[in-house]
């Protein structure tokens, strides 16, 4: 009878570490160090309190100190971060505005002002003065009315000249002639002072208006003029003025 062979089992087994006795005391000798400097620390700031109980307060108010100088810090740093993204935002928005095309400092003023024709002649000394505003005129002033001597309008130009301005709101059939030009050319000089003394119409001038104005150095502003001053097309009546008085406005021989 065969007996079949027996397999030896093979149990794994837990290796046992031997036990560390030099670690061991290492650990203990450490810890009693740690707490017997716990210790010593604790017995001078006892008799630290016992001698000078004023240095604790001044501790404590150390510490508050710091505290407080720590939160501080960090608000600080808070608003600081803040104020940053605020400065970001605002460069960011200025170099769009850069980058942006730039808007005419001439706009017409005609798209609020359809058809002087329409207008009351107030009305109309009110829109000439709106456009001497718009071109940098400072001391704008409508003066027109009774007793005003030739002088509808008077403001200073951006290089500290007194324009005085009549306005003639005339129909297209109505030229403006010599005698007003004469009546305004008898005051606009020896009785406003004007550096530059303007008429401006919504008609056209005759030729010997158009003559006696150019003797006197007077600029005359007929309707296209008008126009195209409005719509920023054209030059300010006082960009033909040299010196101390005024030459014509190419309208010399317009409207003649």
């Amino acid at each position: 009878m065969t007996v079949p062979p027996q397999h030896t089992r093979l149990v794994k087994r837990r290796r046992r570490y031997p036990f560390d006795l030099r670690s061991t005391a290492l650990f203990f000798v450490f810890l009693a160090v740690v707490v017997s400097v716990l210790g010593l620390a604790v017995r001078v700031a006892a008799n630290t309190v016992e001698r000078r109980p004023a240095w604790v307060f001044v501790l404590v108010l150390i510490g508050v100190a710091g505290c407080l100088g720590l939160r501080r810090r960090m608000r600080v740093a808070g608003v600081a971060r803040r104020a940053a993204v605020a400065l970001d935002e605002a460069a960011r928005e200025a170099a769009e505005e850069l980058e942006a095309p730039p808007v005419p400092r001439r706009r017409a003023a005609a798209e609020a002002v359809a058809d002087y024709d329409a207008l009351t002649p107030e009305e109309f000394e009110e829109a000439i003065a709106a456009l001497c505003a718009r071109e940098g005129c400072t001391g704008v002033e409508v003066v027109g009315g009774a007793g005003d001597l030739g002088a509808d309008v008077v403001a200073a130009t951006p290089d500290g000249r007194r324009v005085v301005i009549q306005c003639k709101q005339y129909g297209e059939s109505h030229r403006v002639g010599s005698q007003d030009l004469q009546r305004f050319g008898g005051t606009c000089f020896t009785v406003h002072e004007a550096d530059v003394a303007v008429l401006v119409s919504t008609s056209d001038f005759t030729a010997p208006a158009l003559e006696y104005a150019e003797q006197c150095g007077i600029v005359c502003v007929d309707r296209e003029m008008l126009e195209a001053w409005t719509h920023g097309t054209g030059p300010r009546p006082w960009d033909a003025a040299t010196g101390g008085g005024a030459v014509g406005w190419e309208t010399a021989g317009a409207g003649s």
